[in-house]
């Protein structure tokens, strides 16, 4: 059994930072071999914000946060965990932010392409 969970939304100034993390584990050991992070605000479809592989062989940010965010690994016991180092953030980076795995080992920036999904961690930016 796939379990993912997002950590870290809140509520920040313009021009202050948010670090999110999302911790991937299941029992059978099995990797997983890509990470990205999605976002949604209000009346809005879901929107790739950045993505990598585990081996380190790419990563994609998307135009919006290039130069802000960055996207890194980190492992532990029987998990894989990706953090989204958030600067210089603006109102419009407000939304419900979506961590998203799977094994596949290459990038991709489409939502659909990727196997399971964190609940979703709320960031909210005021000016």
């Amino acid at each position: 059994q796939v379990h993912v969970a997002e950590f870290g939304g809140g509520l920040v100034q313009a021009g202050g930072s948010l670090r999110l993390s999302c911790v991937a584990s299941e029992s059978d050991l099995e990797s997983f071999a890509s990470f990205a992070w999605f976002r949604q605000a209000p009346g809005e479809g879901r929107k790739f914000v950045a993505a990598r592989t585990w081996n380190d062989e790419s990563i994609r940010y998307a135009d919006s946060v290039k130069g802000r965010f960055t996207i890194s690994r980190d492992n532990g016991k029987n998990t894989m965990a990706v953090a989204l180092q958030m600067n210089s953030l603006k109102p419009e980076d407000t939304a419900v932010y979506y961590c998203a795995v799977d094994r596949a080992g290459f990038v991709r920036l489409a939502p659909e392409s990727y196997q399971y999904w964190g609940q979703g961690t709320q960031v909210t930016v005021s000016s």
